[in-house]
């Protein structure tokens, strides 16, 4: 599977990694040759080049891991641009401005013992310090799930944000997205690079 990626929409690692943080829920999706794949949807953390997450163990989904191949797909701000945002509008076309990173790899299952502490950690990203789970109410969940961690073998990463329009127009189009209100427009207007000398 390999997204199309124009050069001019290639994003980077730094790209990848502050997508991921800020956006980290995932469609996990899993093929293996003659079978339907299997798509989940979860939480994922990136910590050294990895991706750690659970699933709970009556989901299929990770029975088909070893025989498989695995793809993370991290969606981030994304938006509608109209030709009326650019400088002429009469020679532009809709269009569809976001930001995605897919993250190949191959979930190896974490040992039962690890997933407490995993999911001790998932939580307190999440709460970012306002409640703790007990550590008799992580003892209750773990059973329930099955935690893994899926090394980044390869990464793509698309950043479509205007960088094949002229400095007027990606300006333009940050002013049109920021008038909105839209809290999903002001995401994709922050993504949005004027300065030519990226």
């Amino acid at each position: 599977m390999s997204l199309y990626t124009p050069r001019s929409f290639l994003g980077d690692g730094a790209h990848a990694e502050k997508l991921i943080r800020d956006y980290p829920f995932a469609t996990l999706i899993t093929s293996v040759d003659g079978d339907e794949p299997h798509v989940t949807h979860l939480p994922m953390l990136y910590e050294d080049g990895s991706l750690a997450a659970h699933m709970a163990r009556a989901n299929p989904h990770w029975r088909a891991f070893a025989r498989g191949s695995t793809v993370a797909v991290f969606h981030g701000p994304h938006t509608y641009i109209s030709p009326r945002f650019y400088v002429e509008p009469e020679k532009n076309v809709p269009t569809w401005n976001y930001a995605v990173v897919h993250v190949h790899g191959r979930p190896e299952m974490l040992p039962d013992d690890a997933v407490p502490p995993h999911i001790e950690a998932l939580t307190q990203v999440f709460e970012r310090g306002a409640w703790s789970p007990t550590a008799q109410k992580v003892a209750q969940l773990a059973p329930g799930v099955v935690g893994f961690r899926m090394k980044a073998e390869r990464m793509e990463v698309k950043v479509k944000m205007n960088q094949n329009r002229t400095a007027a127009d990606r300006a333009k189009v940050i002013d049109h997205l920021r008038a909105t209100g839209r809290e999903d427009d002001a995401a994709v207007a922050d993504w949005i690079v004027i300065d030519d000398a990226r």
